[in-house]
C-alpha cells in the first residue's frame, strides 16, 4: 500500500511484458508515466495489471510473502465446510484457520491486504490518466474509465468483508510521507463503492466481443451492485438491483450444476465474474498472468488448486501427489438431501471413483479412506472432465481453471434473501429458490416451508466450499451455533495487518480483539 509511485509502474510495465504479443510495449528503460499512458493498448495493458491483483489472492510464491493460496485458507478452510486434513502435510496457517486461530501478524491477512491495494493502486493509476494527453477517445475513456472504477470497488467491497473498516483509497497519494491512510466508516465504504459501481454499470459494455473474454460488463457491474446492497441490507435497493439481472439480464442456470466447473466450460452463462487464469506456456486470456513472481517462475504457474486441494495420494505413475489439505467435513456432506445431485459433484466418497492426472494421463482409482481424514475429498473443480493434461502444468502442481468467483445462482439466492428480508414477494422468492433445487434434481419446497432457512440450506450446499461461506456465517450471526464455545465475536472482522498498523502510526487503527 505505502509503495512508491515510479516503483509500482516499473512492476505494473514487467508484468505487463507477459502479454507482449497484445501489447506494442517501448523498450523498459524508455518508459515513464508520461510515455506509457498513450495509446489504448496502454490502457488496456494497466487495466488488466489490476485485474491481475485478484489472481494473486490464490498464489504460490518462493520470493514474495512464500504465499500457498492464501485466500482459500481465509475463506473456505476456516467454514464448517471444510477441515484441515492431519493426514497430509498441511501448513500451520491452514491448520490455524480450521481452529478459528486469527492473529495480525498472521501470513494471509498480510497476503490478501497487500492484494486489495495493489489492485486500487492499479485502477487509480488508470484514472489517473485518462485525462492526460494520450490518444483516447470519449468513448475509450468511458469504458476504461468504468472498468478501473468496477475494480476499485471491487477491491474496496473485499476490503470491507474482511477486515470491517478498512482505509478507502480514491485516488493516488504522490507524498510518500503521507502514503498510509486511516480506517473509513462503513457508510463511507459503501457509498464509495456504490458509486464507483453505478458509474460501471452504466459506462461498461453489455458485452464484450470474444477477443476481450473475462472483462467486466455492465450486467456484472448490476449484480454485483445488488450484493453490495444485500450486505448493507438495503433490501428495497437489492431486490431492484438484482431483480433487474434475473429479468432483464444475460445469465442463465447451467442444465448441469458440475458443468460451471469443468475448465471447458469457463465463462458460461451462469458465470457473472471468473478469476481468468492461462495455460502453461502462453495465456489463453488477456489478463495479466501471474505477476507474484519473476518470468522464470512463472511459466509453470496457474492456480495451486492441484498442489493443495488434490487427495494426497500417488496414483499411475510415482512421485507426483496433490497435498490433499482440504476435507469435506461430515456436517457439509450431512447438509445434501437424499437425491440432490450436487453431493456427487461437490464430493468424493470413500469407494468413489478418484479422478487426477499423472504420467501425462488420467488415472482413477476408488478414494481410500486413508487419504483424507474424514473419508471424503473435494470434486468441485475435479472429476473426470477436468483430469486432463490440458488443465494442468507440466510440473501437475498448477491448473488452468478458472475461479468462478459470482454465479448467477448465487445472485437467484441473493434476490431471494433481499424479497424474504425486505418484505418483498414471497412466491417469487420461493421460485428463485426452487430454480436451484430443480437443478440439484430436487422438488419444490413444500407449502409453508421457510423461506428463510430455506434460502439459507441452499445456499450452503450450492456454494459449499466456494469463498462465500464464512461471510454468511458472519452477517448471519451463525458463528455460535456452529462453532459454540470456539466462537469469539472478534472473528466478525479479520485484523489488519500487523505491519501495516505499525507502519500507519497509529492512524490504521486495529480491530478490536486483535
Amino acid at each position: 500500500m505505502k509503495k512508491n509511485k515510479f516503483l509500482i509502474i516499473c512492476i505494473s510495465v514487467l508484468c505487463l511484458a507477459a502479454c507482449s504479443d497484445q501489447l506494442d510495449l517501448q523498450p523498459l528503460d524508455r518508459l515513464t508515466a508520461d510515455t506509457f499512458y498513450n495509446t489504448r493498448s496502454d490502457f488496456d495493458g494497466a487495466i488488466f495489471a489490476s485485474y491481475s491483483s485478484i489472481q494473486d489472492f490464490w498464489g504460490t510464491s518462493t520470493e514474495t510473502l512464500s504465499e500457498r493460496g492464501e485466500f482459500w485458507k481465509i475463506t473456505t478452510m476456516i467454514t464448517d465446510d471444510l477441515s484441515a486434513n492431519l493426514f497430509s502435510n498441511v501448513d500451520q496457517a491452514a491448520r490455524d484457520a480450521d481452529a478459528l486461530i486469527v492473529r495480525s501478524s498472521d501470513k494471509p491477512y498480510a497476503s490478501i491486504y497487500t492484494q486489495i491495494y495493489e489492485g486500487i493502486y492499479r485502477a487509480n493509476l488508470v484514472l489517473a490518466n485518462l485525462d492526460g494527453e494520450n490518444e483516447l477517445t470519449d468513448d475509450d475513456k468511458t469504458v476504461l474509465g468504468a472498468e478501473a472504477k468496477f475494480l476499485r470497488a471491487w477491491f474496496h467491497f473485499q476490503a470491507l468483508k474482511l477486515f470491517g473498516t478498512p482505509p478507502l483509497a480514491m485516488e493516488i497519494v504522490t507524498d510518500i510521507n503521507s502514503q498510509a491512510l486511516p480506517n473509513a466508516t462503513q457508510a463511507d465504504l459503501y457509498t464509495a463503492i456504490l458509486g464507483d459501481l453505478a458509474d460501471a454499470s452504466n459506462g461498461l459494455p453489455d458485452a464484450w466481443d470474444s477477443g476481450n473474454t473475462g472483462r467486466v460488463t455492465a450486467w456484472a457491474a448490476r449484480s454485483v451492485m445488488g450484493k453490495v446492497k444485500v450486505f448493507q441490507e438495503d433490501w428495497a435497493g437489492a431486490i431492484t438491483d438484482l431483480g433487474n439481472v434475473v429479468n432483464n439480464g444475460p445469465y442463465a442456470l447451467m442444465p448441469n450444476f458440475e458443468d460451471n466447473f469443468s475448465f471447458l466450460a469457463e465463462n458460461n452463462t451462469e458465470s457473472i465474474f471468473e478469476i481468468q487464469f492461462g495455460g502453461p506456456f502462453s495465456d489463453d486470456n488477456i489478463w495479466v498472468f501471474d505477476d507474484t513472481h519473476s518470468e522464470n517462475f512463472k511459466a509453470s504457474q496457474g492456480t495451486g488448486r492441484a498442489y493443495y486441494w488434490e487427495a494426497s495420494v500417488s496414483l499411475g505413475a510415482p512421485g507426483r501427489r496433490g497435498q490433499g489439505w482440504y476435507s469435506p467435513t461430515q456436517d457439509l456432506i450431512d447438509a445434501f438431501e437424499p437425491g440432490d445431485v450436487r453431493l456427487a459433484a461437490t464430493v468424493t466418497l470413500t469407494g468413489e471413483d478418484y479422478f487426477a492426472v499423472n504420467g501425462g494421463a488420467q488415472v482413477q482409482a476408488p478414494f481410500d479412506a486413508g487419504w483424507s481424514e474424514t473419508g471424503a475429498t473435494p470434486r468441485k473443480y475435479y472429476g473426470p472432465e477436468n483430469a486432463n493434461p490440458s488443465n494442468y502444468s507440466p510440473n501437475l502442481g498448477s491448473t488452468f481453471n478458472n475461479e468462478r468467483w459470482y454465479r448467477f445462482a448465487e445472485l437467484k439466492l441473493l434476490y431471494a434473501e433481499a424479497l424474504i428480508r425486505g418484505g418483498g414477494d414471497l412466491v417469487e422468492a420461493e421460485q428463485q429458490i426452487n430454480d436451484i433445487r430443480n437443478r440439484a434434481g430436487l422438488a419444490d419446497l413444500a407449502p409453508g416451508a421457510d423461506l428463510l432457512a430455506a434460502m439459507m440450506q441452499e445456499k450452503r450446499v450450492e456454494l459449499a466450499m466456494e469463498p462465500h461461506r464464512w461471510f454468511d456465517i458472519v452477517r448471519w450471526d451463525l458463528g455460535p451455533t456452529i462453532f459454540g464455545g470456539d466462537w469469539d465475536p472478534r472473528l466478525e472482522v479479520f485484523p489488519f495487518p500487523l505491519a501495516e498498523v505499525d507502519r500507519s502510526d497509529g492512524l490504521l487503527v486495529q480491530n478490536a480483539g486483535y
